[in-house]
């Protein structure tokens, strides 16, 4: 019996739970039915970067915290579910088969989307049987041989050729090592397809990509600022990819309602503010802050006295700010 690959091994499950959430509560805000969630927790269902980013808000961790590592019980269990699998296969002949085909795609220069075209099948299917996930039924083995230029018999023929001659060895241990790579974002294999085990660490670079963390939210008559990615915005397309840029929600009450609390301040933490700049002032050294180190900052605008000192001016009411970080505001977005 064919057996679902698992393409995506995820702490999703577990975070859930830790929240109490009920997973048709999980599909509900997340507008997904009951059967795609259960298949993401499993990891056996692709997420797409919208999707992922989503169930991090709703679920309210990191984008990180969704990636296993290594050392999470939830590692073990999937590594020696795909050591079983993979040798369950290997006895039926199917990693053998599926490592053939891929190895005669790559000498034809074909994507794996065009060969599962040619072949007319599904992407989805046609890559689980290249990753030996997957029986090749009757009625498909004419049709993927004729996509490759094959009789049947010339197919089979042709792997069991390269298998003899020890081509397959290579693919058969690319195949092994994707344990290693899908459960550290990051930890990129090279020369294997985005479809195998570089799909975990390509989806979190390429979300991460978009995000930036948001460091300030009011509280009081002040912004309480904490360097911590919990809670993380998309940021604006111009932004994408630049380090050193964080998000603050402003207090309208200490700027004169010119920017309500629905906006988002964008700063610049690699570019000291100049006179006339508006900027974030934060009332410790941003570089020593850590995490868990809560302090407070303020939206000012930054000035300079007759003694050409350099202060922050914050309204309602008057305040002169001296002798605090001050970080450039490079863009502010209304929601």
């Amino acid at each position: 019996m064919a057996q679902e690959e698992i393409i995506f091994p995820n702490n999703i499950r577990n975070i859930r739970l830790a929240n109490g959430m009920k997973m048709t509560e999980l599909a509900r805000q997340s507008n997904l039915s009951l059967s795609a969630v259960s298949k993401i927790e499993k990891g056996v269902r692709r997420l797409n970067q919208k999707q992922l980013l989503n169930i991090c808000n709703i679920l309210g961790c990191k984008l990180s915290d969704i990636f296993i590592k290594e050392t999470d019980e939830v590692a073990n269990q999937w590594q020696n579910e795909i050591k079983r699998r993979m040798t369950d296969n290997e006895d039926g002949g199917l990693k053998i088969f599926g490592s053939g085909i891929r190895k005669i795609r790559q000498l034809q220069g074909k994507t794996i989307a065009q060969a599962a075209k040619n072949a007319g099948m599904t992407l989805s299917v046609y890559h689980k049987i290249e990753v030996g996930q997957r029986e090749i039924y009757e009625n498909e083995i004419e049709p993927l041989a004729k996509s490759f230029n094959y009789t049947t018999d010339g197919l089979f023929d042709k792997i069991a050729e390269l298998y003899k001659a020890g081509e397959l060895n290579k693919q058969i241990n690319k195949v092994k090592e994707r344990v290693k790579s899908v459960l550290v974002p990051g930890n990129p294999l090279t020369d294997i397809d985005m479809h195998d085990s570089l799909y975990g660490a390509k989806i979190y670079d390429s979300a991460r990509k978009k995000l930036v963390p948001v460091f300030g939210v009011p509280e009081g008559k002040s912004i309480s600022f904490r360097k911590s990615d919990t809670k993380m915005i998309v940021a604006p397309m111009m932004l994408e990819g630049r380090k050193g840029v964080y998000a603050v929600v402003p207090n309208s009450k200490r700027v004169n309602g010119y920017l309500p609390e629905s906006a988002y301040v964008f700063v610049d933490s690699d570019t000291p503010a100049q006179v006339g700049d508006l900027a974030v002032s934060i009332d410790k050294n941003f570089d020593s802050l850590n995490s868990e180190e809560a302090t407070t900052a303020q939206i000012v605008l930054v000035r300079q006295d007759a003694r050409g000192k350099i202060y922050g001016q914050v309204s309602s009411p008057e305040e002169k700010i001296f002798g605090k970080t001050l970080h450039k505001v490079i863009m502010i977005v209304m929601e």
